[in-house]
C-alpha cells in the first residue's frame, strides 16, 4: 500500500508493507513501514531488487555456514571414533573461526543474480546442499590423510596425530554456495576474491610453519593442495 495523506494512514498501518511516498504527511509517515525520500515510485522496484540480492547472499551464507559446521563435526567425530584422539585444540578452533569469518563476511558485497519472482526459504534444499558439501569435503580430507599416513589399517602414531591436527578442509566452499548453477556462472566480487585468497594465504603459512600447531611443511601442502582444489588449510 502506498499513500501520502492522513486518510491513507489506516491502510498504511494495516498493510503488510505500508509505503509513505515523498512529501507524505507526518501521520502517513508514522503509520508506514517504509518512507520514500525521493519522488516517484521507481525506488520501490530498486528496493525489491536489492532485497532479493540480500536474500540470495543470506542463502549462500546459510549453506556455507551449515556445510562448514557439519564438515568439522564429521571430521572430528571420525577422528575420535577411529583413532581415539581429539583432532583440534582450543586455539585451532579460534583460528578456524577467525579465518572462516574473515572470508565469509565479504559475501555481503558479492555479485548475485536474483529471481524475478518472490524469494522464499527452502530449508530442505539448504540442509540438503550443505550436507552434500560437508560429506564430500570431509571425504576428500579423510582420503588425503589416509593416503599420506598409510591408514587404515596401520594405527595412527603420535606424528600422524599431529598432522591430523594441522590439515583441514577449507572455505573455498563459498564459491560453490554463492550460485544456483555452476560456480563459474557468476563472477565473484573483487572483495570476495581478495578476502578468500588472503585468508587462504595466511592459513597456508600458519599450517606450513606451525603457528600454535605442528608444522605441516611444503611437501604436505603441495600434495594436499593438488588433491583438494576446493579446500584449504585453516
Amino acid at each position: 500500500m502506498t499513500g501520502d495523506g492522513v486518510n491513507d494512514a489506516p491502510a498504511l498501518k494495516k498493510a503488510d508493507c505500508g509505503i509513505a511516498v515523498s512529501g507524505a504527511t507526518d501521520t502517513a509517515r508514522a503509520a508506514a513501514d517504509i518512507v520514500l525520500l525521493a519522488s516517484g515510485l521507481s525506488v520501490i522496484i530498486d528496493a525489491i531488487k536489492e532485497s532479493r540480492r540480500i536474500f540470495q547472499r543470506m542463502n549462500s551464507y546459510a549453506i556455507y555456514r551449515i556445510a562448514e559446521t557439519l564438515r568439522v563435526l564429521f571430521f572430528m567425530t571420525l577422528a575420535i571414533l577411529v583413532f581415539n584422539f581429539y583432532p583440534v585444540t582450543a586455539v585451532m578452533i579460534v583460528m578456524l573461526a577467525l579465518l572462516n569469518d574473515g572470508a565469509i563476511l565479504s559475501i555481503a558485497y558479492d555479485n548475485v543474480h536474483y529471481k524475478d519472482k518472490p524469494e522464499a526459504w527452502n530449508m530442505r534444499l539448504v540442509l540438503g546442499v550443505s550436507t552434500v558439501l560437508a560429506s564430500s569435503g570431509c571425504g576428500c580430507v579423510w582420503s588425503v590423510l589416509s593416503w599420506r599416513a598409510r591408514i587404515p589399517p596401520q594405527p595412527c602414531t603420535h606424528s600422524d596425530a599431529d598432522v591430523f591436527e594441522t590439515v583441514r578442509a577449507g572455505h573455498l566452499t563459498i564459491f560453490l554456495t554463492r550460485t544456483r548453477g555452476p560456480f563459474w556462472s557468476i563472477r565473484p566480487a573483487r572483495i570476495l576474491w581478495v578476502a578468500v585468497l588472503g585468508t587462504q594465504t595466511v592459513a597456508t603459512l600458519i599450517a606450513v610453519y606451525g603457528l600454535f600447531m605442528t608444522p605441516l611443511g611444503w611437501g604436505w601442502a603441495h600434495s594436499y593442495g593438488l588433491c583438494n582444489r576446493l579446500g584449504s588449510f585453516e
